[in-house]
């Protein structure tokens, strides 16, 4: 219980700088949306095969190096064993959702205002996880129900003072960036090695990376502040933050872990003020307090079902 409170709470964190992060980069044109999401993708990739070289990856409930030692194997086939094992992680379909979440993310806050963008996001998250937790015969409780319309309700009121009419073609990319992070979500509640899957999925999304970036070859640009903050949200707050996200999410259900994410916005917002010198105004405090009540009923009234 423990470890997956702490868990998912790294893991929120984490989206919550990953978003500060590419903010960042592309409200002050440190980057363009597709240099930014190439080089996120490529040292995401690079940190996890080398966190995943050091560390092994998993073979059933073991670990490769835990296996080697145990059968005397030599150092060259431990790296064989390393190798095998990553071979066959992560998924081409993960991978797609992956890509898609991070280019569409990309490419949709360009035209649209932070409250905007999350709102749309985390909506179409939202919407998307509970629609296929329904399908799928998971019913929420009414209590779950009640912890989820008050935390959106609480997503709406925070963005609602910042709220644009949006350009169609950016809510459109957003609303697609948060239904590609849904399933690449869901996928992960079957994860045997989170570790390995995650590189996995991030290895296999480079070719459609570069596809991107040669589509925009003209205009791409990063200054070296843009690479900075590009590295940090590949290789920690999307690498590493998407593998301990994928280590816990198995052990909430849908609609929970749909109505967790909606405090990454609040933890954003904690973020800016501490570090960003934000003002705490009364309507956030307001928000939070929706947003964070709402989630702590869901889990409430998953636990007394």
């Amino acid at each position: 219980m423990i470890r997956t409170i702490i868990y998912t709470a790294f893991a929120l964190i984490a989206f919550a700088f990953n978003s500060i992060l590419c903010r960042l980069a592309l409200r002050g044109e440190e980057a363009d949306a597709a240099g930014f999401t190439g080089v996120r993708l490529v040292s995401g990739a690079i940190a996890l095969v080398v966190i995943g070289w050091v560390v092994g990856f998993k073979g059933g409930n073991a670990s490769v190096n835990e296996c080697a030692e145990l059968n005397g194997h030599d150092d060259g086939t431990l790296l064989n064993s390393r190798a095998s094992a990553f071979k066959h992680s992560g998924s081409w379909p993960s991978a797609f959702f992956l890509f898609a979440y991070a280019v569409c993310f990309s490419f949709a806050y360009l035209g649209l205002t932070a409250g905007t963008g999350a709102l749309i996001l985390f909506g179409s998250v939202q919407m998307s996880m509970v629609a296929v937790a329904i399908f799928r015969g998971e019913r929420p409780t009414l209590l779950e129900s009640i912890g989820l319309v008050i935390a959106v309700g609480g997503l709406v009121y925070l963005v609602l003072p910042g709220l644009a009419s949006p350009p169609l073609t950016s809510s459109l990319l957003m609303a697609a960036a948060g239904m590609s992070w849904a399933a690449y979500t869901l996928r992960g509640k079957s994860s045997r090695d989170p570790l390995a899957d995650t590189t996995g999925n991030f290895v296999r999304s480079l070719p459609m990376a570069a596809v991107v970036a040669l589509i925009y070859l003209p205009n791409l640009h990063l200054t070296p502040r843009g690479w900075l903050l590009a590295i940090l949200s590949g290789a920690f707050t999307s690498g590493v933050g998407y593998t301990i996200w994928y280590s816990v999410v198995k052990d909430h259900t849908t609609t929970r872990a749909a109505v967790l994410q909606l405090s990454v916005p609040v933890i954003a917002a904690a973020i800016g003020i501490v570090f960003l010198n934000e003002t705490a105004t009364t309507t956030l405090l307001i928000a939070a307090t929706l947003i964070l009540g709402g989630i702590a009923i869901t889990i409430y009234g998953k636990k007394r079902s």
